[in-house]
């Protein structure tokens, strides 16, 4: 069986209130990588080249975990979520997060 991944972007967050409060430039913003509903989909070689720059590395270093799981073909988040295959986090910026759904795609390969 061959394994990939998908990320979904689902939410795009800011808490202006602490922007205004702890950021240098207090109207930052929402994240400006991501929109809400873009897709990734990722092969094992993408992992190991953090999508070839197509992903903030910020939010890569969050969910990497997630995905190499994936990917691997191992339970995401066994117990945790209602479905084994799918992870729902976050980067880890504070006043801007983006939430992300990841997903594990099992593909029948031929013998």
């Amino acid at each position: 069986m061959k394994h990939r991944c998908k990320i979904t972007v689902l939410r795009k967050e800011c808490f202006e209130d602490l922007q205004q409060q702890y950021l240098a430039d207090p109207h930052s913003g929402p994240c400006p990588y991501f929109e809400v509903g873009q897709e990734f989909i990722l092969e094992q070689d993408d992992f190991f080249r953090l999508l070839h720059g197509r992903f903030c590395a910020e939010a890569w270093d969050a969910i990497s975990r997630y995905v190499y799981a994936a990917l691997q073909g191992g339970s995401i988040m066994e117990g945790w979520t209602n479905d084994e295959k799918i992870m729902i986090a976050c980067c880890n910026d504070g006043t801007r997060p983006v939430v992300f759904k990841i997903e594990r795609l099992d593909e029948e390969t031929a013998q």
